[in-house]
């Protein structure tokens, strides 16, 4: 029996999320483990006149990839999907983990070989959307590894996940809507600020962003949303963060990080768990270790931790850091094969000062 919220989620992607017109060429991307929502996807994508085809994935085939290729194959970038990646206008990915630590045991090092070896694809997908030639979503399909990594229950992930993406509203793309208009007056209040304080436990931090554009994330490119974001200038970043939430980045956990930085890059980096995974991502080239995203988490449907960046980003009263690769469109500089979001929890005795202006408090925002 299908549940009928995918039928919902999927005409909120289709027809919210990516704006499907007569005649796209869509590419939706998952593994085969999301066959209902890759399914009601294709459906409604059909119903709109576009031209769609899935790429789903098989378990066990990335680690069966990075554990026996070689070196040789490592470095082969595929010309179909260089290919690929210019002719799509849409793209749609669907994340369901069959087992949410299935990579810890890969060697960090090959890791790194096979992301540096799709970042031609990685820039490139990044520069077609930053000048409007390709529309993308990324989104969440509830499994029970997912939920077991949350602490819940499947029913419990699934009714979490549905509620955070407005799937039970009554007028669920009047209410992302919503929340575009909202998050807009932001926009133009950060907009003017030049320099920003972060104050929190183990926390004193200074970014600068003046001339650099935010984003207003509103069910565009996330699914869950609710952020907004930008690139902050390379050079600016000075002090030290504590990150309190535990991050998984390529199927390993690291927790309690510790970053101080100096001139915008990272000069002592600590960890209560994972620190060699820690500074192996931080030098995987010359961008890892600088700032390529500075956002605000504003979805207020989202309240707990799951370990999972797509919803923990968002959580409202929180912001994060991304290391690596800053979006082109905000005007980013930085490059990096790695984009890493960090979370910093501001519910608790946190504090942004823009301008030497106490504007956020607790997590929430001290201006209309």
């Amino acid at each position: 029996m299908r549940d009928p919220r995918l039928e919902r989620l999927a005409e909120i992607l289709v027809n919210h999320s990516l704006r499907l017109r007569r005649g796209d060429l869509f590419r939706i991307s998952g593994p085969a483990l999301a066959a209902p929502l890759l399914t009601a996807v294709f459906r409604e994508a059909l119903r709109v006149g576009a031209n769609p085809f899935v790429r789903a994935t098989l378990e066990n085939l990335e680690e069966i990839f990075l554990t026996q290729a070689t070196e040789e194959q490592l470095s082969f970038l595929f010309p179909l999907l260089v290919e690929e990646t210019e002719w799509i206008d849409c793209s749609l990915g669907v994340w369901a983990e069959y087992n949410t630590r299935a990579l810890t045991g890969v060697s960090p090092q090959r890791q790194t070989l096979a992301r540096r070896t799709l970042r031609p694809v990685h820039d490139r997908f990044l520069a077609r959307a930053a000048a409007g030639e390709l529309r993308w979503c990324g989104v969440q399909y509830p499994t029970q590894a997912d939920a077991q990594e949350a602490e819940m229950s499947l029913e419990e992930y699934e009714d979490f996940v549905f509620r955070a993406c407005g799937v039970e509203e009554d007028d669920p793309v009047g209410e992302w809507l919503r929340v575009e208009k909202s998050q807009a007056g932001l926009v133009g209040f950060l907009s003017r600020v030049k320099e920003f304080r972060l104050e929190a436990d183990g926390t004193d931090l200074t970014l600068r962003t003046g001339g650099r554009r935010w984003i207003n994330c509103c069910g565009h490119e996330n699914m869950p949303d609710g952020e907004i974001f930008t690139g902050p200038l390379e050079d600016s970043a000075q002090g030290q963060v504590f990150f309190g939430f535990p991050s998984i980045y390529g199927g390993r956990e690291v927790a309690d990080v510790e970053l101080t930085f100096r001139d915008g890059e990272v000069v002592e980096a600590r960890a209560g768990k994972g620190e060699d995974f820690l500074r192996t991502l931080l030098a995987t080239d010359t961008g890892a270790s600088r700032i390529g995203e500075f956002a605000f988490g504003n979805n207020y449907r989202i309240s707990r931790y799951t370990k999972n960046t797509l919803f923990d980003e968002k959580i409202g009263g929180t912001v994060h850091l991304a290391m690596g690769s800053a979006y082109p469109e905000t005007g980013g500089l930085n490059q990096s094969s790695i984009h890493w979001d960090l979370v910093l929890d501001l519910r608790r005795e946190g504090r942004v000062y823009a301008d030497g202006l106490l504007v956020y408090e607790n997590g929430r925002f001290l201006v209309e």
